[in-house]
């Protein structure tokens, strides 16, 4: 290690020794954090930050945005503010197939797309962290931004700026400049990270990524500054001008230009090559200082990959090829059931606490009750876990040799574990359903939020965001509680003055006055939509035949099988949903009884498409179903009229493919009124 050692104080003109100060520790900064070969002592690079500090501190008009000592962080935030991306970044396509069957399918998909015999591929490591986009300006970075959805992430520029494998400073990029990576932690930083929450008796972090994550989303920069992340840079955002032809060209560009890019890649010509790399990671996986899931190829040459495009918001020229799952045993202690939005109960497995792919794992899903049944698990087995592409755990297999004799069967409740009501099992979907839906507290956002929609009870400005207000503000429980809300209650609301609370208790007075069909999809019945309450009320004419039919009695209504039959008849015999209809009807919701329309139009199948001049689509297939009319959505050969308004689109195009007759609104009309 060479002796860099110099006198700080010497130089005369400060902004001089500022410059010079500066270069010198971003030198040593990518030395010691991207080459891994420090050229100069920490005491030395600690005696050249203090002096820099001092200068600026005593003459803030000498610091800049590039200089190293910005990187220690600032004031805490009270927000991430979102960051539009210029250029998605987009995800690419997995291969399922862990074996080189996957290298093999995707260079037959290239090219078989290009009509080549052989493409030149770029092999990279799949880093497990963080996507980010650096931006340069005039060789300055400005902002850096996570991937978010691919289309808007969230600022994270200050924390950023902590990462002292990221220049601050670049010369030589062209005057708008993106640089897209991985921010990630390595494994020793993590281990040593999880020490100091240890130490400090605060909650470890499951994994580098984790850790990862939450560094980098802090919102004091401080913090960040003290955890030490890293970053590889392996594609490009927007950019002023080109500087490379192929993606190989362009990380060569990037490591002249000092940012880090991973030393493990290659340039190869055949699938077989692919796999080679993909088993040679395999291979060392171990032994990197970081994390990976896999590796990614990609065509190399950029006019190729234009060629190529993209798919599903996938490029074709890219893929990722994963490693198979890990796997560990542990021990099965306990089966807990879960209660869904919509009333699904789901097993969920308690285990022993166990490392896998990663991340201590303690539970894992079961699927359903079937599930437990094939594998033939019970509570205290001995089981294998596996991180199914290392996202979600589950259990595979039963050690079955390892059973102890205190091993006991799992049994799906009778009764809902959240609310009591009965359960039944839904034999075509195999799952296991709480039958309270009008009561039941884990299903209640769901269920309040749909009664309240427009193709139910229509409650106009009942969003869900409404919603979830009320049931916090413990207003709402069931939706008779929605008729017993006063303008008072929506006052205590946030961003409800007394105009618009008003507003609210009018629309669902309002609502009151629905239809039975309404009233039936609004409550929210398993296999029950919209077209099937409409049914329902057109055989049964009243809600009380409904409510007191059989299985047998239902299954006389077109289109209603035995499941559909057996889950209806459920709903209706729980006592708490009972009592909740009840007091809906008690508290005013009134619907005219239903009188079977003969006509015409009856046994008709019609689709409506395009915008009508004198009613709205709602309002005509309306009156078709009042004249006995079937309104489906979509066109088919069973269809016997479409009827086609301005701006028409695809299922005109449909009837015109299948022959059926398409008919304007003034014909519709001349139908309806013959």
């Amino acid at each position: 290690m060479q002796d860099l050692t110099f006198d700080l104080f010497d130089a005369p003109d400060l902004k001089a020794e500022a410059q010079a100060l500066r270069e010198k520790l971003e030198r040593w900064n990518y030395e010691y954090y991207v080459l891994d070969a420090p050229s100069v002592p920490d005491s030395e690079y600690d005696k050249a930050f203090t002096r820099l500090s001092e200068i600026e501190a005593l003459h803030p008009e000498l610091k800049t945005p590039d200089s190293p000592t910005q990187r220690v962080g600032g004031e805490a935030r009270s927000d991430l503010a979102k960051v539009t991306h210029a250029r998605p970044m987009l995800s690419i396509h997995t291969e399922t197939d862990f074996t080189g069957e996957g290298a093999k399918a995707f260079d037959e998909r290239v090219r078989r797309a290009l009509g080549v015999e052989a493409v030149s591929y770029d092999c990279e490591l799949k880093f497990d962290g963080l996507a980010v986009n650096l931006r340069y300006e005039k060789g300055i970075l400005v902002s850096a931004a996570t991937r978010g959805d691919g289309f808007v992430g969230e600022d994270v520029t200050d924390n950023v700026r902590t990462i002292r494998t990221i220049p601050l400073k670049v010369e030589g990029l062209p005057e708008i400049f993106e640089v897209r990576g991985e921010v990630i932690m390595h494994k020793a930083d993590f281990a040593r990270l999880n020490a100091e929450q240890r130490a400090l008796g605060e909650k470890q972090f499951v994994n580098p990524r984790n850790a990862a994550a939450g560094c980098l989303r802090q919102l004091d920069s401080k913090i960040t500054a003290k955890r030490r992340l890293s970053f590889y840079a392996y594609a490009l955002g927007e950019t002023s001008s080109e500087v490379a032809n192929s993606q190989s060209e362009m990380l060569d560009f990037l490591v002249g230009k000092g940012f880090p890019v991973a030393r493990e890649r290659t340039v190869v010509t055949s699938w077989q090559a692919l796999e080679a790399f993909h088993r040679h990671v395999s291979d060392i996986r171990e032994t990197l200082p970081f994390e990976i899931d896999g590796v990614v190829y990609k065509v190399d040459d950029y006019a190729l990959q234009s060629a190529l495009g993209f798919v599903s918001r996938e490029p074709r020229w890219a893929c990722a090829h994963k490693y198979p799952p890990q796997e560990a045993m542990t021990v099965l202690e306990d089966i807990e059931v879960q209660v869904g939005r919509t009333g699904k109960l789901t097993p969920v497995a308690r285990l022993k606490p166990v490392f896998v792919g990663g991340v201590t794992v303690s539970n894992a899903t079961l699927h359903n009750e079937d599930f437990v049944r094939e594998i033939g698990l019970k509570i205290g087995d001995t089981v294998v876990v596996r991180r199914a592409g290392d996202v979600i755990p589950e259990i595979v297999r039963v050690i079955e040799n390892m059973r102890p004799d205190s091993a006991r069967d799992f049994v799906m409740p009778a009764t809902c574990p959240v609310c009591g009501s009965a359960t039944f099992r839904d034999e075509e979907e195999k799952d296991t359903r709480c039958t309270g839906g009008l009561f039941c507290p884990a299903q209640r956002a769901g269920a309040l939020t749909h009664f309240a929609s427009r193709l139910a009870m229509n409650i106009d400005g009942m969003g869900d965001k409404v919603v979830a207000a009320l049931i916090d503000a413990k207003l709402v429980s069931t939706p008779a509680d929605f008729y017993r809300l006063t303008r008072e209650d929506f006052e205590r609301l946030e961003h409800f003055a007394q105009k618009s609370a008003q507003n609210m208790v009018d629309a669902i007075q309002k609502s009151k006055a629905t239809t039975l069909s309404r009233f039936i999809y609004a409550l929210g019945i398993r296999h029950v939509g919209e077209a099937t309450a409409r049914d329902l009320a057109t055989h049964f004419g009243d809600l009380e035949p409904l409510r007191n039919a059989t299985v047998e009695d239902l299954m006389r209504v077109p289109d209603i099988g035995e499941v559909s039959a057996a889950s209806i008849t459920s709903f209706f015999a729980e006592s708490h949903n009972a009592s909740v209809i009840d007091a809906l009807i008690y508290l005013g919701v009134h619907w005219e009884k239903v009188e079977r329309q003969e006509g015409s139009l009856t046994g008709k199948t019609f689709v409506l498409t395009g915008t009508l001049a004198n009613f709205s689509r709602e309002e005509m297939k309306a009156k078709l179903l009042a004249k006995g009319a079937k309104v489906a959505g979509s066109v088919s050969r069973k269809t016997d009229f479409v009827i086609a308004g301005t701006d028409a689109g695809s299922k005109l195009a449909k009837a015109q493919e299948l022959g059926v007759p398409v008919i304007g609104e003034d014909e519709a009309l001349d139908m309806l009124n013959n």
